[in-house]
């Protein structure tokens, strides 16, 4: 019986995420997401747990709160972030993970294993996944035909 590896996220994610602390001011925090070149950002408490994700959607928000005079709108990060993440397991195969991608409108999701943040996967991760499968794939055929 040929039993083939599923790869999982922890083959794919990101090992390193940037992260915000929920007091951080809300301009500052759309500068680190700016600077960084990312979509989004866990955010974690003083003890390091997650305590929600600010995204570029989050920030949507802060168009609508501008008074008359275009003021930069007030507020941290605890006021525009995402508080109830769905965290996935570095165990999960990359299959059901890319599953989960599909229902969901987050492009990122925390990977905590044993209570502790040890990763992001995101959408471009599962297409890595993607094409390492389909290159995979197409080397079979080529060396069959």
């Amino acid at each position: 019986m040929n039993i083939r590896h599923l790869p999982t996220v922890r083959e794919f994610m990101d090992k390193y995420v940037d992260t915000l602390k929920p007091d951080t001011d809300i301009m500052e925090a759309v500068n680190f997401l700016m600077e960084k070149r990312i979509t989004g950002a866990l955010v974690t408490n003083g003890r390091g747990e997650l305590a929600g994700i600010l995204t570029e959607f989050d920030c949507l928000k802060l168009l609508t709160l501008g008074g008359p005079d275009h003021e930069a709108p007030k507020g941290t990060v605890k006021d525009f972030m995402t508080s109830r993440v769905q965290t996935i397991p570095p165990t999960m195969d990359i299959y059901y993970a890319a599953g989960l991608f599909m229902s969901a409108k987050f492009r990122r999701f925390p990977v905590v294993e044993n209570g502790r943040i040890v990763g992001a996967i995101t959408r471009f991760d599962i297409l890595r996944a993607v094409q390492r499968g389909l290159v995979g794939v197409l080397a079979e055929r080529t060396t069959k035909g």
